[in-house]
């Protein structure tokens, strides 16, 4: 069944830096989707007669891309905003505690149903996610992404240097690991991530286990923590003495390549960037986080000068909102204080195709073009009365950075899965239907 949506359209299929090109603007667009995907996109006025029998939704606002969270924790979700420490000890005191009730698989269930209903409401789509070492977290997380349709990535975590409670072995690791890989990999809208927590928490033979399932399964990710806070990176360095940097210890166990997404990045030598450069590895940047661990502000500068490939992410429990637009506009923040400024339309790129071609879905998501899944969300200029005043009569590139610093939640006025209205701020969620197999 095909349908029409009509409205202003906006997507940043490249990196403007890169691309003249990259940015693809209709200010009265038409969106044509056949069974989920895009078929046409273009002026209103150039495809209006080709599919002047499809039904047509004019949509208000401004259409971009479903959003893409390259990087979030779902357990951490009712953690959020934990107050007093920097990473390592926030994690003892305040996420392995949480992480331990996941254990009940009745609790995985409700709180992966609240989690992917927040970033519905905040116009995010497609997500890598970090469940927690019980595989039945994982479960709970695909079950409940298929009800949705979402395009979810997550693996369970490694972790056999974990605290009483949250500690597997490394053949624990490799078992359940490969049977949640045949057991939903590919299946629907899903993908599989290898995910060993960061180097602290898995033992050397483990850190192999993951190097070798990575080798085994050359379509899944590699997702993990890099270089985030000072303490961290200290601690890695005094226990792996020989290695010559943070992202050396993973290349060792063979978990740096073109399918690796590392997590924040603040610490990195210019070795290391060199490093994910030429091995096609990149970061999910996080500027949220960062700032609320006070771990530091992401050097744009010194990844462009590299090279390195970026995505942005939440970043949820230490991201203090599951919002891009509002962790696009940390970013901003972040680069500007390095003297990096950040132009908005590469800000939605990195929140929409930058980030689906980290996690390796650009061919499927991000930028809304023939061929793609229609997943898209519909921003609301005026949907506070100060954003409103701010970009009434503005340019496209001053609203989008209007929206980008003062938008949030309330921004979102819908969001579209596969063509299929998933959240409407005035009515909330819609009903849900199973995915076929």
């Amino acid at each position: 069944m095909r349908k029409a949506f009509r409205g202003e359209i906006l997507s940043v299929a490249h990196d403007p830096r890169d691309d003249p090109d990259a940015v693809r603007h209709e200010a009265d667009g038409l969106l044509i989707v056949e069974d989920g995907i895009v078929v046409a996109r273009g002026h209103h006025a150039d495809l209006a007669d080709r599919f002047a029998d499809v039904p047509t939704e004019t949509l208000p606002g401004l259409i971009v891309p479903g959003f893409v969270d390259a990087h979030v924790h779902y357990p951490q979700m009712d953690r959020i905003a934990s107050h007093g420490a920097q990473l390592l000890d926030w994690l003892d005191r305040h996420i392995f505690p949480a992480e331990r009730a996941f254990a009940e698989r009745a609790h995985a269930d409700a709180v992966a149903s609240a989690f992917l209903d927040e970033l519905l409401r905040n116009g995010t789509t497609s997500a890598l996610v970090f469940p927690t070492v019980h595989a039945h977290s994982v479960d709970a997380l695909f079950e409940a992404a298929r009800e949705r349709n979402m395009r979810v990535i997550s693996g369970k975590v490694l972790m056999d240097l974990g605290p009483d409670g949250l500690a597997d072995t490394p053949d624990l690791a490799r078992s359940e690991t490969e049977d949640l890989i045949h057991r939903w990999r590919n299946k629907g809208r899903l993908g599989y991530a290898v995910t060993p927590r960061f180097a602290l928490t898995s033992s050397d033979d483990q850190l192999r286990v993951a190097g070798d399932l990575v080798a085994a399964y050359p379509d899944v990710l590699l997702h993990t923590h890099l270089s985030e806070n000072v303490h961290e990176c200290a601690a890695v360095a005094a226990r792996f003495t020989d290695a010559r940097d943070y992202l050396d210890v993973y290349d060792r166990f063979g978990l740096v390549g073109a399918r690796s997404v590392f997590a924040h990045g603040v610490h990195l030598s210019d070795r290391a960037c060199t490093r994910l450069a030429e091995s096609g590895a990149g970061v999910a940047v996080c500027p949220s986080s960062n700032l609320f661990l006070g771990s530091g502000f992401f050097d744009f500068g010194q990844a462009d000068a590299h090279g390195v490939r970026l995505g942005l992410g939440t970043d949820v429990g230490a991201g203090t909102s599951f919002s891009m637009l509002h962790t696009a506009g940390l970013a901003y923040q972040a680069a500007l204080a390095r003297e990096d400024p950040l132009d908005p339309f590469r800000a939605l790129y990195l929140a929409t195709a930058g980030s689906a071609a980290l996690l390796h879905i650009d061919d499927r998501v991000g930028s809304l073009e023939p061929g793609q899944e229609a997943d898209f969300t519909v921003l609301d200029c005026a949907a506070t009365p100060l954003l409103d005043r701010r970009t009434h009569g503005a340019t496209l590139a001053e609203r989008l950075f209007a929206l980008q610093i003062l938008g949030d939640d309330r921004a979102i006025y819908r969001t579209y899965v596969l063509g299929n209205c998933a959240w409407d701020k005035m009515t909330g969620f819609t009903a849900r239907i199973m995915e076929a197999s």
